[in-house]
């Protein structure tokens, strides 16, 4: 299958070199649009939905932050890449629980980007390790698992497994039990906690925003 992406991009020579790297790249990723606006991309992508959406967090007018809840709102099928060169804890949180599948930094190579789109549409969190890095401290930080989620001590192990990014087959692979198990224990997560994609599941449950 053909993944559908479109950038969202107010650098528009980047936007153009990365389009470029994916239309000639080896993997099943085609490029369907450059945006250098949220205001231009969100009824574009509302009509006609991509699979992936990469959205840089600092566009001029409405943010890349705020066009990733929108898109989460109003079209959550369109799963949200974050490429940004901005690395602090408030543009990574509140990127995250405003629905964001993934985190990466412009200055990764094109091979990481397009891979990154990728793990994002099968079901992964791709994050640059700089980002992951803060992320992990973020949860050794947290005071813990918070009371009153009644998580199964197996559905908190997958919980902990989705958080470093762990992909379902991984997941399945290391907790010795298969691929529909895992999707069911990830569909009881997200009820149990009333959340509609891993970044707000690990948030509710690691610890309160910073």
């Amino acid at each position: 299958m053909t993944i559908r992406t479109a950038i969202v991009e107010d650098v528009t020579s980047y936007a153009e070199t990365l389009c470029r790297y994916i239309e000639v790249s080896d993997a099943p990723v085609v490029c369907t649009g450059i945006y250098d606006t949220a205001e231009r991309a969100l009824p574009r992508l509302l009509e006609n939905p991509p699979n992936v959406a990469i959205v840089d967090i600092r566009l001029p007018g409405m943010s890349g932050i705020e066009l990733v809840a929108r898109l989460k709102c109003e079209c959550p099928s369109v799963l949200c890449l974050v490429l940004t060169s901005h690395e602090d804890g408030i543009s990574i949180f509140s990127a995250l629980k405003a629905g964001a599948s993934g985190y990466l930094l412009k200055r990764a190579p094109a091979v990481e980007i397009v891979n990154g789109i990728v793990q994002t549409f099968e079901g992964g969190s791709p994050m640059s390790p700089q980002i992951a890095r803060r992320v992990v401290d973020y949860f050794h930080e947290s005071p813990g698992i918070t009371s009153g989620t009644d998580l199964s001590s197996r559905e908190l192990e997958v919980l902990q497994l989705l958080s470093r990014g762990a992909m379902y087959k991984e997941i399945g692979d290391q907790l010795g039990i298969c691929l529909g198990t895992v999707r069911s224990h990830i569909a009881k997560i997200y009820e149990k906690l009333h959340v509609h994609s891993r970044a707000e599941a690990m948030l509710k449950v690691f610890g309160k925003d910073r």
